[in-house]
């Protein structure tokens, strides 16, 4: 991208996978791709995230429907309505953290881990140690790893196996839902808001604010796969952007240190604390702006349309490299310095897009500062790390993440 640029400018069009793309960067082109403007562009979902996630997700509607789907799942990822939840995304923190003294650790796969139990838990109240949970686990790890897959449905492709694992988690879904209406299981959960308020039946003049079982599930498989990959990346790059700048480290810690020793009530870390992080929030903008984990946001455009005096003309397909907005040095001196002060001051708009910006931004933004806040708040407090490899390359995926898993050998403090 960067020697395309260089050669081309910040716009440039290429032909890729049999049709017209076009790559684009600058704060000009992230506020007209991502607020939609005029609706000049649509979602540009690739085909096999299509035929995952089914047509109903939150990640395949346009327009009027997709803000009507946000607005129907948007209140349990609410403040208010993820703090029920912080009891157990502390347990579970303390727990993973528990086993890591004195021992080598893949810190992706534990983090993994740790996203994938929180979230399983407020979806669908899945008891961390249960079976269920296990069968989740296995079937999850199999749909995510498709996302990357050619999209040939034939057995023995990774593809096929997508698409199979997540027919295996509808009907696990089916099965919790038919137990719930039928009275033999009550969750206050993310499903049991969805089924109370929004499934269809009843006044027919209701179904304005009523989702069919089909939407119901493909938008909780959103959900998850949304709702881990990014956080699991978002702080393995963390902790080891960590490791790599002691100076922050110690500025963090002794953020973390001083939330304890004011601690006037109990031992254990509170809903009020985690709120309360400034150092540790501007780490975490950091870390999202040095990774970049989402590098490009794809759209196509629905009408003709310009942008840097460029022509794009309707159904191209057109992406936004977050990448080089992340690091223009323009905005970000020096970018490749992992430094929170940049934070100091609010930026430009559209200058950052750790979370999204527009009508698309990440509905699940406060579930993942909240876990990252817990987590790296017992991490800090309670160990130092070491990494075992120091290769940084990336994972060939979607999501990127560091190829070695980021191995660390761990001791107490």
């Amino acid at each position: 991208m960067y020697n395309r640029q260089q050669r081309y400018g910040k716009v440039f069009k290429s032909f890729v996978l049999g049709r017209f793309t076009v790559f684009m960067t600058g704060r000009e082109a992230s506020k007209i791709l991502l607020t939609g403007k005029d609706g000049i562009v649509s979602l540009n979902l690739f085909y096999t995230g299509q035929q995952v996630l089914g047509p109903t997700s939150l990640l395949q509607t346009n327009g009027d429907a997709h803000k009507r789907l946000r607005r129907l799942i948007a209140e349990p990822l609410s403040i208010d309505g993820l703090k029920k939840y912080f009891h157990f995304i502390n347990t579970q923190a303390m727990q993973t953290l528990d086993h890591w003294q004195g021992r080598k650790v893949l810190v992706l796969e534990e983090a993994s881990t740790f996203t994938l139990k929180v979230i399983g838990h407020m979806i669908m109240s899945l008891d961390p140690t249960s079976e269920e949970q296990e069968k989740f686990r296995s079937n999850f790890k199999v749909i995510s790893s498709s996302f990357s897959s050619m999209p040939i449905k034939l057995p023995g492709t990774a593809f096929h196996r997508g698409i199979k694992a997540r027919d295996r988690m509808y009907e696990m879904l089916d099965s919790i839902i038919a137990r719930r209406r039928s009275g033999q299981e009550f969750q206050q959960d993310f499903l049991e808001s969805l089924i109370m308020k929004h499934s269809k039946g009843g006044k027919e003049d209701d179904d304005e604010n009523k989702l069919t079982d089909k939407q119901l599930k493909d938008n909780v498989l959103t959900l998850l796969v949304a709702g881990h990959d990014t956080t699991t990346a978002a702080l393995t790059w963390l902790i080891k952007f960590l490791e790599e700048n002691p100076h922050v480290l110690e500025q963090l810690r002794d953020e973390h240190k001083q939330i304890v020793e004011n601690r006037k009530i109990g031992t254990d870390l509170t809903w009020s604390e985690v709120n309360n992080m400034p150092y540790t929030t501007k780490v975490i903008s950091e870390t999202l702006r040095r990774a970049t984990i989402l590098p490009w946001y794809s759209r196509k455009a629905s009408q003709d349309f310009e942008v840097d005096g460029y022509r794009i003309k309707k159904g191209w397909s057109v992406n936004l490299d977050v990448v080089s907005i992340h690091h223009d040095p323009e905005v970000f001196p020096d970018p490749e310095r992992f430094d929170p002060s940049r934070f100091d001051e609010p930026l430009r708009p559209f200058s950052f897009l750790g979370f999204g910006s527009g009508p698309r931004m990440c509905p699940g933004m406060n579930l993942a500062k909240i876990e990252i806040c817990v987590f790296i708040h017992h991490l800090v407090t309670r160990y130092k790390w070491k990494p075992l490899d120091r290769d940084n390359s990336v994972q060939p995926t979607l999501v990127r993440m560091p190829k070695n898993k980021y191995p660390v050998m761990v001791e107490p403090l």
